[in-house]
């Protein structure tokens, strides 16, 4: 049975809750991202995701500033996860699901990877890849 942990991809860098949105942006600039995990500031637990989207709409269009609006401020809705050792089936439906295109991997909950729909591409049939790509709106 293929798991969550065999489609992710591993070496995720988290964004601390306490750093400022302007830090998050500069490192998904630094990394080519979109979208990153926020962690504890103390710890390396799992307590949400940031989009470049969440910090054009929820800091620079209501007029916050950048260099003080800490991530944790932002607004979180549910947060979807995968078990590194859930089955894939279930992890893809998931994403298609919720339509979400990274879902982050935990293991006895910590982060410990994220899949994405490149990912997806990557280790699975194209029918399946097209199917997820679908459902997801841009």
């Amino acid at each position: 049975m293929a798991t969550a942990r065999d489609l992710m991809h591993t070496g995720c860098t988290c964004v601390k809750s306490n750093d400022t949105a302007a830090n998050a942006a500069r490192m998904m600039a630094e990394l080519d991202v979109g979208s990153m995990p926020i962690c504890g500031a103390d710890d390396d637990k799992l307590h949400g995701m940031v989009t470049d989207r969440d910090l054009v709409l929820q800091v620079m269009a209501k007029g916050h500033d950048p260099e003080t609006y800490t991530v944790d401020q932002l607004p979180q809705g549910h947060l979807f996860l995968a078990d590194a050792n859930e089955d894939v089936d279930l992890t893809i439906a998931k994403m298609k699901e919720h339509q979400i295109s990274r879902l982050p991997v935990i293991d006895q909950g910590r982060l410990v990877g994220i899949i994405s729909l490149g990912d997806v591409a990557h280790r699975m049939p194209e029918s399946v890849t097209g199917d997820l790509a679908g459902s997801i709106k841009s």
